[in-house]
């Protein structure tokens, strides 16, 4: 791995039980793949059938990360995390925003285990290390189509610069885009299950491996 992971004190406190994989990989990104979709849409009638709206946060990986959020002193009801927004758009029959085939990726793979995963441009961090920590009061971070957010008491990795990525939405900062070649995606496990946080990060490397043509592919747990 290029980049070293490091979790401050503050979470190991509040959420003993965490567990994260990252994975590293040089891509070649593109517009829209149909295999890609073909699974999102598979995934988006599977999960209409199996789950309510109410249903979403007895899922253990949505459960640990609202929970996760309270312990810390952040309202998860009013700054949901990703993976539950993404299930409930498509239970509410809005389907999945189709934005490229990275970003699809890391949605299909954050539906499916409901995990919040955060997707990065590696080339657009700053330094070779990210911390996870906790937000602070008035703290400056752009979420991607979101503007400014207020991320003080929510989970949030922060490079040499500042703040990238939190549960609720990454940073315009270091977000992916059609010229990225290089990623580092992060599997947040709140509920401490290294299996299932393992097979996430497994399906991220099939993905980028069958869909954006991924080399030099790694992964580890931290």
């Amino acid at each position: 791995m290029n980049k070293k992971i490091l979790i401050s004190d503050a979470i190991r406190q509040a959420c003993p039980h965490f567990v994260g994989a990252a994975v590293e990989a040089t891509v070649v990104n593109n517009p829209y793949a149909a295999g890609l979709w073909e699974e999102i849409n598979r995934l988006d009638r599977e999960l209409q059938a199996r789950y309510t709206t109410e249903d979403i946060k007895l899922i253990p990986g949505v459960a640990a990360t609202r929970q996760a959020y309270k312990n810390l002193g952040k309202d998860p009801s009013r700054y949901r995390p990703s993976g539950e927004q993404l299930m409930r758009r498509i239970l509410q029959g809005k389907g999945l925003y189709q934005i490229d085939t990275l970003v699809d990726l890391v949605n299909l793979a954050s539906m499916k285990w409901g995990y919040s995963i955060g997707g990065f441009d590696a080339d657009k961090i700053s330094g070779d290390t990210l911390t996870l920590g906790v937000g602070e009061k008035d703290e400056p971070y752009e979420g991607i189509g979101r503007g400014l957010l207020n991320i003080e008491h929510m989970p949030v990795y922060r490079d040499a610069v500042g703040g990238i990525g939190t549960p609720t939405s990454d940073n315009e900062r270091t977000k992916m885009s059609l010229q990225t070649t290089r990623i580092i995606a992060i599997v947040n496990g709140y509920d401490g299950n290294t299996e299932t946080v393992s097979d996430t990060a497994r399906m991220i490397v099939d993905l980028v491996t069958r869909y954006c043509d991924a080399k030099d592919v790694s992964w580890v747990l931290f």
